[in-house]
């Protein structure tokens, strides 16, 4: 694309040079639009001798408001020439007046060398500039494209068959001005026109118990937001009672901050939820609405989580966030953990933690993946110094069973 930069000044500077005269500018913009369009002829044979001036034509295509084709003439276009050359031309097909165009035309090499003949307006547009077509019909090729008789001996025809290539970019310009007016349209409210009726509880048609809590929530709005909820909720196997419906396995400030989400699109503040202030207690709370995300297919939320998450990866719960990557199928997350804790300074650290241990007891084939990963990215022997007691670890006694801290 290429810019023109216009300037007008009044012809006579100013008098005064404490009141200068205005500038006023503005740029005339000139870009093509291109589109290429591949023409095959099957059975080339067979329209030798049609006659001087026949041509095959391609399909039509559009380029910049316009219709195109090639025309493709098997004993050329011209009488002058006996039938000794083939003839191609790109056309203008649609009705237009002096439209600026470049064009490429190529035959390809079947042979797999490479050789193919190509002719491109576009490479030596500084030495004449785009081609006008005056009018519907106008064309732009070559009468003497190819001598037929090496055409036919040549390794652009196999099987018969032509394989041709063409490009075609029409020029569009626009000049621009300043800007005197502009109307800057606001943000979407829609988040929070829908936060606002989740805290107003009116017109709420559903009642989810959560850990002996009530949440009041819209049908609707619910099962637009997830289809398991849709499917709870107006699916075939719906629940009996649509009216209160008992969440099992989730904690109430977890389900709020889901809630939030189907209703704001964003994150609450995870501190305020659990009313704590702590990067540990944001960390937990971001593991267990992940899981939640997961389980209710939100999979905006999913990201959201992880991207949380892999921002706070720290010693004391990257063990944690690690099983959390591996149940719930959270591949950048788990990335991101495997490189954490097999970096030297954390390894040993890691497994002193009481995280690791829930990881041995949920994910021991995650422990496999972590001696690859540490293999492939130190070139120190970590095995031997950070894993000495890797094998005792991973074979002890696992009755004593953890699970996931729960918030309060």
């Amino acid at each position: 694309m290429g810019t023109i930069k216009l300037f007008r000044e009044a012809s006579k500077a100013s008098s005064n040079p404490s009141h200068p005269l205005p500038v006023t500018s503005s740029t005339a913009r000139f870009e093509t639009v291109n589109v290429t369009h591949d023409f095959k002829i099957n059975g080339y044979s067979l329209n030798k001798g049609m006659g001087i001036g026949k041509y095959i034509t391609s399909d039509t295509f559009l380029v910049g408001g316009y219709e195109w084709a090639i025309y493709f003439y098997p004993d050329g276009k011209s009488m002058e020439d006996n039938a000794a050359y083939v003839s191609i031309f790109i056309a203008l097909v649609s009705d237009g007046a002096d439209v600026r165009a470049l064009f490429e035309l190529t035959l390809f090499d079947q042979s797999g060398k490479g050789n193919h003949k190509v002719h491109s307006h576009f490479e030596r547009r500084l030495e004449s500039g785009p081609y006008t077509l005056k009018y519907r019909g106008s064309m732009w090729g070559y009468k003497r494209y190819f001598k037929r008789t090496l055409l036919e001996s040549s390794d652009y025809l196999k099987d018969d068959c032509l394989s041709i290539k063409c490009v075609v970019g029409v020029v569009k310009s626009q000049t621009e001005g300043p800007k005197i007016y502009s109307i800057t349209p606001p943000l979407s409210s829609i988040g929070q026109q829908f936060g606002k009726l989740l805290e107003s509880g009116k017109c709420a048609d559903v009642n989810f118990e959560v850990d002996g809590e009530i949440f009041a929530a819209h049908k609707l709005v619910i099962a637009a937001r997830s289809p398991v909820f849709r499917a709870q909720l107006f699916g075939p196997l719906k629940d009996k009672d649509t009216r209160c419906i008992k969440v099992e396995d989730i904690e109430a400030p977890v389900f709020k901050a889901l809630l939030h989400f189907m209703y704001w699109d964003n994150l609450p503040d995870m501190l305020e939820l659990v009313g704590a202030n702590s990067k540990w207690a944001s960390t937990l709370m971001a593991q267990h609405l992940l899981a939640a995300a997961d389980r209710y297919a939100l999979d905006r939320l999913k990201l959201l989580c992880e991207a949380n998450l892999c921002e706070d990866i720290a010693i004391n719960t990257v063990a944690t966030t690690l099983a959390l990557a591996e149940q719930h199928h959270c591949f950048q997350l788990k990335a991101a953990c495997l490189k954490f804790i097999a970096m030297p300074e954390n390894l040993k650290a890691v497994m002193q933690s009481d995280g690791f241990d829930y990881l041995k007891e949920s994910c021991p084939a995650v422990l496999t993946e972590l001696l690859q990963y540490v293999a492939r990215v130190t070139e120190h022997n970590v095995l031997t110094s950070g894993f000495g007691n890797l094998t005792f670890l991973d074979g002890s006694d696992l009755n004593g069973r953890r699970v996931k801290q729960r918030l309060y």
